[in-house]
């Protein structure tokens, strides 16, 4: 487990559950395979990562080939299964098995905030309007190339979503910092503190 990261499973089943009854109650139960739970779980978990230093759940996600999937999601699922909160089965789906997920019950919304429903719900209406394959791709990026295949994918590497390369405004604005700071650090050393 990555240092500073706890993996809170009660509420990794939650948000699960809220992900089934979510899609299934607004866009129907066909929508929901298991590429795109998987996708759902990992986006919201890194978002609120990069927003605010902790993921949603805490869950560990592995490099696969359809991109990065939660490493106790089968679990989680039968847990559900076993408490009659969701039911899952599988079809046939063009010479594939694809799995399809109907809540049984209304989730528990105890450990999720609004902020946390209205994160999923937007994670949701992003890869819900894309096939299987497509949200795949998407996930193929630089975060799930950082590790070899199986391996676990840090929430860290994830700040490599953002673009590193300094910009001419970029310069100008921490310039601009310096001119607005310079004042104040000279006033502090003249009283003989140091800035750190």
């Amino acid at each position: 487990m990555e240092e500073g990261i706890q993996f809170d499973r009660e509420k990794f089943k939650d948000v699960v559950h809220y992900v089934v009854e979510y899609v299934c109650a607004s866009l129907g139960t066909e929508v929901l395979g298991n590429t795109k739970l998987h996708k759902v779980l990992y986006y919201s978990d890194v978002l609120r990562y990069l927003d605010t230093g902790h993921p949603l759940t805490g869950v560990e996600y592995q490099r696969q080939k359809f991109g990065p999937t939660a490493r106790h999601l089968t679990w989680a699922l039968k847990e559900l299964e076993a408490e009659g909160r969701v039911s899952v089965s599988k079809r046939n789906y063009y010479g594939y098995q694809k799995s399809e997920y109907q809540s049984l019950a209304k989730p528990n919304l105890d450990r999720l905030s609004k902020n946390d429903t209205a994160l999923i719900e937007h994670v949701i209406a992003f890869i819900c309007t894309k096939t299987a394959v497509e949200i795949s791709d998407f996930s193929h990026d630089e975060v799930w190339a950082s590790v070899p295949m199986g391996e676990t994918i840090p929430y860290y590497a994830s700040l490599s979503m953002f673009p590193t390369e300094i910009t001419d405004e970029d310069v100008e604005s921490a310039a601009d910092e310096a001119v607005r700071l310079a004042p104040m650090i000279e006033a502090e050393q003249r009283r003989g503190r140091r800035i750190h």
